[in-house]
Formats: structure tokens, C-alpha cells, sequence
């Protein structure tokens, strides 16, 4: 013990390398004291007498320690069923050195006094300690056989297993949906929807509200299927459409618009947490990601049948027509947030990933949270560790790669010109790193030295001498200490600079002769991360031997044979370093029908089939809960919310349906009309509790007043995209190109000094960024501060829901924002280039462009004194402050 710098004592303690290092007193003295005192009180009785193994220790290893050392798995390498398996020891020696507890592993691990504390799960008593402590000083005598002690072994197993009671099936979301019958009530509506709402209005004694008007109807429909509000000509158009079938023509004519995706496909990218970076603390830009953006436009844009759209995100590469759409469409699996490093060089990562995986599919697709079974069964809900495992096992030989969008003589003549240059350059490279490897390495050492003395000592220590911990404490600050080409070029001898320079001219010489890139998608096939090569420009191998083929003028990887994908483990207690049984491909017990096959692979075997079949699960009709959850998601951004309010989760900690029976009948005619989501709008948007005004206060309101049973037509703010959309519609500045890659908007110079890592190109505001939000940057580290301001959701994890806030910065940025004010300015001269003049016309004018509607003769005569004392672009800007730009009504 000693006396600190900081004023406090401080005793030893162990970090991460197994070296003796010093916390507060404080915060281990106590824990330390106690631990020891507890201890030794209960050894002096343990020491007095002598301790057997079968009757004393024994019961402790069968119900701490077999499990993770017995019959059935050896963590560490360690077995702790026999003597001589103790003595052998694990990975880290022996176990046991009998007649000394105090250096035995065993009992420092038991005790607390090194880490990780044993066992994993839990803490022994002080009496437990204690025996172990006086058995092992009694020589560690072991009197049961091998057979008795691996009994335990099989508790390891017994942990995947789940029995799932029959009362557990019966659960409302674990069972199919049946098309109950249309409620038969006194008036009858045209459509079914109407009925079941109805039905249930009576029971309450609710009355429904009347129809809304038309121009309130024409703007709801805009705003909800293409996010842009009408023209004031579109506006007259539908306001002189007097036929019968006039509503249901605007529904199709918007339905038909390319914006529609741009708008539905925004709902579906919050679902797949897509992101343009990495996030982390890198935030690497992802360069490609856009198309996967622009294949979820297009796909609801042509209609894809919701089970199709799924398969290709999931399986996309295994189809039996693999497409370049098809392929870019596996970025769904990839647009988890990643860590900046090589995967090869920290294999954990890849279970975060796969459990990000699992997850996304887990609430996006079934609205279940399956990734609560990734340490121990769910709690809840009667999800098994084995079922998380068995889905991880189908998505478990994944590995993300570019695919080149151009045919295969031109990605073959460029590989043959790049590999050429490449063989070029290598040579040179690797002089320059030679000249610079003494001045890196001694710069290097120079910035190593302001980190602790262990993290210096471990670094100093070769690599293969390294313990485990040494090995993290090292490989951490080596991969984060960059010395670049700049700090080397001033330490540099003249004659090095010199010759470093010359190659350097060389390489860029030859980097002059290569062929211009060539369009890439990233995507996801089946491969082996394992063998991931070194090298800048690497991409994941796809195991020994592998070469590039073309498939139906796609390009994947194929090896010699059918494809073995690698060995996926069960995973105790989540730990990757924990490993159990190896696990087959397959799914969700408790919502698997029949007997779905788990592997589906192409007739080349140049995959696995076992994301195909994982999207031939989830895409069928004897899953009860795909359709389920994506006609709740469809009914919630029409409405505001869903039958089922929790989109992500139809489990037990989720609300129960507010209308059961309406739910499974939109289920079954979702799949009935061919998983078609265009068809489910039309029927939704032709109920009348669509077109229900929102302006109406039922005197039973207190009856229901959440409006669970839509007696009036719930208002809702526009969310962050569309606030600036229409701003930029309203000025006439909007760029309504559709796809490509990202744009940039002016972000403040303050603000983006706060981003060290990652990209965002530094635009002025202007026509070149004023383009749909749907194709601004999203950068995880960096939100663009407008959307967060309007509830943008975290980018990097699944949303199914936005929060909605109502919060004075979002006053202060309609009131003070820049490009708000320039917005309102471009709608200003817009108004007075078309009405110059006239102050009246140009009130009308205003109106009718920002709130598809003419002023009222109060809002017009304001207007008229408003423009006395100020400026048409303030009035411009009082406009897209007021609620009714802001909110559907």
C-alpha cells in the first residue's frame, strides 16, 4: 500500500495484461478487505477439518464450474472433471497447485483476487471459498470418476433448450391470422375497414366524424403518398373533378408518381438503419451506399411484393435470377453501424454485427426483439437462446463485398489494366515504406510514451510473447497512434527525402494510366470472413481457392465444389469467446408452422440457401407475423399510429392490438392481394375513417381519447424531411431529380468543426443541395442539424416509429435558421414575379401555393396590414411558421 499523488492510498490491483497496477483506495480497499475477511473467517472452520472432494467440493463444481469445464465444453481449454485435467490446466496453465491455494488459478479466480471473477455467472459464498481454499491446501485430493463429474457436463446443453407451453402458443401475435367476417352493423359501409371501426364506435358510443373537405383531403393524400403538397394548378384541377370516382383517380395518379418512393421508401430506410457512414469513431464515408437508397425507391415505386422485396435484402445473391438490383439490395444486411477496424483483426465485432442483424430483422420484419435471447432465454417472450442461434447460424457465413455494375468484358479488361498498374506500383510502395519504416517506428515510440507505463511495457513485448491482455492493451493504442507521410517527411535525412520523392513521382506517374473506376454496389454474399487478406484495397476472400465468376451477367464468388459455409457456434452467455454446440440454420420456434426447410441453395451450390430459406420464412403465409407487422407499419404513417402501437414489438411488453380482428383481416387481404403495399393504401385511403375531418369533437370523446377507434381523423406534424421539402416546394427552388449519389447541405462552419472523423463536403446553400431530403448525407456521427431538430431518429439502429417533440429549438429554427430565411425570401420573389403589384394577389397567391388554400377574408385583410409595415418575405416567412404548414390535417 502507498500513498498516491491524488492524496489517496491506493493497493494493488490487476488489469487487463495481468500486471499489478493501483486504483483508489476508495473503490477496492473495502471490496478487497471484505472479500479477504469473509474469506478467512470462514477458512479457520474449513482448515480445521478435512475436506472432501464428493461431499465438499463437488457440489460446488456441478453447479458452477462443469458447465463451462466438463463434459460437453472446455472453455480455455480447461476441464475440471479430473485431477489431471486440473493440474494440465487451460489455456493459462495450471488450475490448481495442490498444497497452495494462494497461487493456484482456481482459487484467485473464485476469490476475486484476479479477473475475470469466476464463475461467470455468479459469485460463490465465503464458505464456498473457503473450502476451496483449505481443499486445495490439503493437497487437492479427488475421489469421483470421470463419468459421475460429466454428468454435469450436460447441464451446457440444457441451456439451449426451451420448452414452449401450449399456453405460450396461444398468444395472439404466435398464431396465423384468420380473416374474421365483416361485422355486420346497421349501415353499411363499402369498405370492410369502415365496418370493424364501426362496430367498435358503437360499443362505445362514439360517432364518427363527417368527411373532410376537399381541399384538406387533396393535401392529406399529397403529403402522406409523396411528401410534396399540391400545386395551386393541381389543386384547381381537383377541386373542378366532380366524377364519382374522383377520389380514387388522385389516389392512383399519386400512387403512380416517382416521388411516391421517394417518400415510402424514406419509412422504409429508418426500418434498415441506413445510413451514408459508418458511425463509431471513425465514421468512415460509405461511398456506395446510395444505391442501395435508390433500389428502395424504385422498389416501391414499381410495387415489389412485399415478400419479394424482403428475399432480395436478405438473399438477394441467392435467388434463382440474380440481379444487379437484386444484389445491391443485400446492403440491407450491411447497413448496421460498423467499428473503422479489420473485422479479421477483432473477430467479436462480427457477433455485434450479426446480433445488429438479428435484430433489425427481429423488430423491422417480425416485431419481435428476438436479440433479447442473445445471452439467456428471452424474458418474455418464449424466444430460446437456441432459436437466436439458429438464426444467427443462417446468416453466420456472410461476408460484404463490392460488386461491379458494368458487363463482364469491361470488368474484366479494367481488372486486367488495374492488376498490371497494381504489380507496377507494389515495388515502389514497398520502398517507400522501407525508407520511412526507421523515422515511422522512432515517432511512433515518441507518442507511445504519453500513454501509462503498462500500456508501454505491453507494446515493448514482441507480439507472440504477448499475453491475451498484453495483447489488447497493445493492439489498441497500435491501431489508433497514425504517423503520417507529413511528420516523417520533417524528421527526414535529405538523401531519404530525396529518393522517397522520386518514387513517389514514379507511383503517381502510373496511377495517371488507370482506368477510370467502375461502378460499384456494396453488397452481401456467403464467403469466409476467416480468410480476409491484408493489403489497402482488400476485400473479404471467400475461402481457398476461390476465384470471381459471372452468374447470369452478375458477378459473385464461387469456389471449387459446393459452398461449406463456416462452423456457427451456440455462444454461452452471448460470449464469443464462450463456445458451445455448433448450430444449424433455422428459426423462431413459436412462430414456425410445419416444417420449413433451412437451407435453399442455388443449383450451382454457390451459396449456402440459408439466407434464401431464412427469406422464404419470413415471406410466407404460414408466418403469422410478417404480414401482421407491415400492414400495422402501413395503417401507423397513415393514421400516426398503429393498430398494434408498438410497430417493433408484438411480444407480451408490447401494447396489445386496439382492434384485433381488423388487424388479421388486413393481414390476410395483404397477402391475398399479392403482398402488394400500393393495394393496401388504396384500401385504406378509400375507408371513410381516412377521409374522416380532423376538426371534430365528439361529446363522447373521454370515452376514447387516445382516438384508438378513429372516430376523427388524427393530425399529424410533418417529420423532419418533409419540413424542409416542402419550404423548398412552397420557394420553387425544389431540384426534384430523383437518385445519385448524396448531397451535402450548407452545414455552419462551428458545427462541422466539431467532426473529426468521416466526411461532409462543404457546399454553399444553392440549387446544387436544394434536391429532395430523402438524398441528403446521413451521417451517423454527424446528424444534419435541421432534421435532428425535427426528430431524425438515431441512424443507427432500426426505427419503426419517430418520436415526435414539440420543443422551443424547433420555433427558434423556423424563426432564425438561414436556410429557412433564404427559402422564404425565393418564396417571396416567386410570389411577386407572378403577381407584381398587387399586394392582394400576391396574399392569395401565397396562400394557395404554402397551404393549398385561399385566405380567408379575416387572413386576408391581416395580410394587407401585415404588408404595410413589413416585407413580402417576412410574410413569406410567417407562412412556414404557421401549424397548418407544419401538420396534416
Amino acid at each position: 500500500m502507498e500513498y498516491t499523488d491524488s492524496g489517496k492510498f491506493a493497493v494493488p490491483d490487476w488489469d487487463a495484461s495481468g500486471n499489478v497496477g493501483k486504483l483508489p483506495l476508495i473503490t477496492r480497499r473495502v471490496k478487497l478487505w471484505l472479500a479477504w475477511g469473509l474469506t478467512a473467517a470462514a477458512s479457520m472452520g474449513a482448515a480445521d477439518r478435512s475436506v472432501s472432494f464428493t461431499s465438499d467440493i463437488r457440489p460446488v463444481f456441478e453447479g458452477s464450474c462443469w458447465k463451462c469445464h466438463g463434459a460437453a465444453i472446455q472453455l480455455s481449454k480447461l476441464d475440471l472433471r479430473t485431477r489431471d485435467g486440473a493440474l494440465r490446466g487451460g489455456e493459462r496453465g495450471a488450475a490448481i497447485v495442490p498444497g497452495k491455494a494462494a497461487e493456484s488459478r482456481l482459487y484467485r479466480l473464485v476469490a476475486g483476487l484476479e479477473k475475470p471473477s469466476m464463475p461467470m455467472d455468479g459469485k460463490l459464498t465465503a464458505e464456498q471459498i473457503a473450502i476451496i481454499k483449505a481443499w486445495i491446501d490439503q493437497g487437492a485430493l479427488w475421489d469421483a470418476t470421470p463419468d459421475a463429474a460429466a454428468e454435469a457436463g450436460t447441464a451446457a446443453l440444457a441451456i439451449e433448450e426451451m420448452p414452449i407451453p401450449p399456453e405460450a402458443r396461444r398468444y395472439w401475435a404466435f398464431q396465423k391470422p384468420v380473416r374474421s367476417p365483416v361485422p355486420a352493423v346497421s349501415r353499411r359501409p363499402a369498405n370492410p375497414i369502415d365496418a370493424f371501426l364501426e362496430e367498435s364506435r358503437r360499443e362505445k358510443g362514439l360517432t364518427a366524424a363527417p368527411r373532410a373537405d376537399k381541399i384538406t383531403l387533396l393535401r392529406r393524400a399529397c403529403m402522406d403518398l409523396i411528401g410534396l403538397p399540391p400545386t395551386p394548378a393541381e389543386t384547381a384541377a381537383w377541386l373542378a373533378d366532380n366524377s364519382p370516382n374522383a377520389w380514387e383517380s388522385l389516389i392512383d395518379k399519386l400512387l403512380a408518381s416517382p416521388h411516391y418512393g421517394e417518400r415510402w421508401g424514406r419509412h422504409w430506410l429508418d426500418v434498415a438503419r441506413y445510413a451514408d457512414s459508418n458511425g463509431f469513431e471513425h465514421d468512415f464515408d460509405r461511398p456506395n451506399a446510395w444505391r442501395y437508397r435508390d433500389y428502395v425507391i424504385r422498389s416501391f415505386n414499381q410495387d415489389t411484393p412485399y415478400n419479394t422485396f424482403l428475399a432480395e435484402q436478405i438473399a438477394g445473391d441467392e435467388l434463382d435470377r440474380v440481379t444487379d438490383d437484386s444484389l445491391i439490395a443485400t446492403g440491407f444486411l450491411r447497413s448496421y453501424a460498423k467499428v473503422g477496424y479489420r473485422e479479421k483483426d477483432n473477430p467479436q465485432f462480427r457477433y455485434e454485427y450479426l446480433d445488429d442483424m438479428i435484430g433489425t430483422i427481429g423488430r423491422g420484419i417480425l416485431g419481435l426483439t428476438v436479440n433479447c435471447a442473445r445471452c439467456h432465454n428471452h424474458k418474455f417472450d418464449p424466444i430460446s437462446q437456441k432459436d437466436y442461434y439458429q438464426m444467427q447460424a443462417s446468416l453466420y457465413g456472410y461476408v460484404e463485398t463490392d460488386h461491379p455494375l458494368a458487363p463482364k468484358e469491361q470488368v474484366e479488361a479494367y481488372e486486367k489494366k488495374t492488376a498490371e498498374i497494381d504489380a507496377q506500383i507494389a515495388p515502389l510502395r514497398q520502398s517507400v515504406r522501407q525508407i520511412e519504416a526507421p523515422y515511422r517506428l522512432k515517432l511512433a515510440q515518441e507518442k507511445y510514451k504519453k500513454y501509462p507505463a503498462n500500456v508501454q511495457r505491453a507494446i515493448a513485448i514482441p507480439e507472440e510473447k504477448r499475453t491475451p491482455g498484453e495483447a489488447l492493451l497493445a493492439g489498441q493504442v497500435i491501431r489508433t497512434t497514425s504517423v503520417s507521410s507529413a511528420e516523417i517527411d520533417r524528421t527526414m535525412a535529405p538523401a531519404d527525402l530525396a529518393q522517397k520523392k522520386a518514387l513517389n513521382e514514379q507511383i503517381r506517374a502510373l496511377e495517371n494510366d488507370r482506368p477510370k473506376p467502375l461502378p460499384m454496389a456494396a453488397i452481401v454474399t456467403d464467403g469466409d470472413y476467416r480468410f480476409t487478406p491484408d493489403g489497402p484495397g482488400d476485400e473479404p476472400a471467400f475461402g481457398k481457392g476461390v476465384k470471381r465468376e459471372a452468374i447470369e451477367g452478375s458477378f459473385l464468388f464461387k469456389g471449387p465444389g459446393r459452398y461449406q459455409p463456416p462452423p456457427s457456434y451456440f455462444l454461452i452467455r452471448g460470449d464469443s469467446e464462450s463456445r458451445g454446440p455448433l448450430m444449424k440454420p433455422g428459426f423462431i420456434g413459436v412462430i414456425t408452422y410445419g416444417n420449413p426447410k433451412t437451407e435453399d441453395p442455388p443449383a450451382d451450390g454457390r451459396t449456402s440457401g440459408r439466407r434464401r430459406a431464412l427469406a422464404e420464412w419470413l415471406g410466407s403465409t404460414e408466418n403469422p407475423l410478417t404480414a401482421r407487422v407491415i400492414v400495422n407499419r402501413i395503417w401507423s404513417h397513415h393514421f400516426g399510429r398503429g393498430i398494434v402501437a408498438t410497430l417493433d414489438n408484438f411480444g407480451k411488453m408490447g401494447e396489445p392490438p386496439a382492434h384485433p380482428e381488423l388487424l388479421d383481416w388486413l393481414a390476410v387481404e395483404f397477402m391475398s392481394r399479392g403482398w402488394s403495399i400500393k393495394q393496401m393504401h388504396r384500401l385504406i385511403m378509400t375507408s371513410e375513417a381516412y377521409q374522416m375531418s380532423s376538426q371534430y369533437q365528439d361529446p363522447g370523446a373521454g370515452k376514447d381519447p387516445e382516438n384508438r377507434d378513429l372516430w376523427r381523423f388524427p393530425i399529424q406534424r410533418l417529420d423532419a424531411e418533409s419540413v424542409r421539402d416542402v419550404m423548398m416546394a412552397a420557394s420553387g427552388a425544389l431540384d426534384l431529380t430523383m437518385g445519385g449519389p448524396p448531397v451535402f447541405p450548407h452545414i455552419p462552419g462551428e458545427i462541422l468543426a466539431s467532426m473529426s472523423e468521416g466526411i461532409w463536403k462543404r457546399e454553399e446553400d444553392g440549387p446544387r443541395v436544394w434536391r429532395r431530403s430523402v438524398y441528403v448525407y446521413r451521417k451517423r456521427g454527424l446528424p444534419f442539424p435541421m432534421f435532428e431538430v425535427f426528430d431524425l431518429p438515431d441512424q443507427n439502429t432500426s426505427c419503426g416509429r419517430r418520436n415526435v417533440s414539440t420543443v422551443p429549438t424547433q420555433a427558434l429554427t423556423l424563426l432564425n435558421d438561414e436556410f429557412v430565411l433564404r427559402q422564404a425570401k425565393l418564396f417571396a420573389d416567386r410570389v411577386k414575379e407572378a403577381a407584381s403589384g398587387d399586394s392582394a394577389r400576391q396574399v392569395d397567391l401565397a396562400y394557395r401555393i404554402a397551404l393549398s388554400r385561399p385566405p380567408r377574408e379575416d387572413e386576408a385583410k391581416l395580410a394587407e396590414e401585415f404588408l404595410q409595415k413589413r416585407s413580402l418575405a417576412d410574410f413569406t416567412h410567417v407562412l412556414f411558421n404557421l401549424n397548418e404548414f407544419l401538420y396534416v390535417r
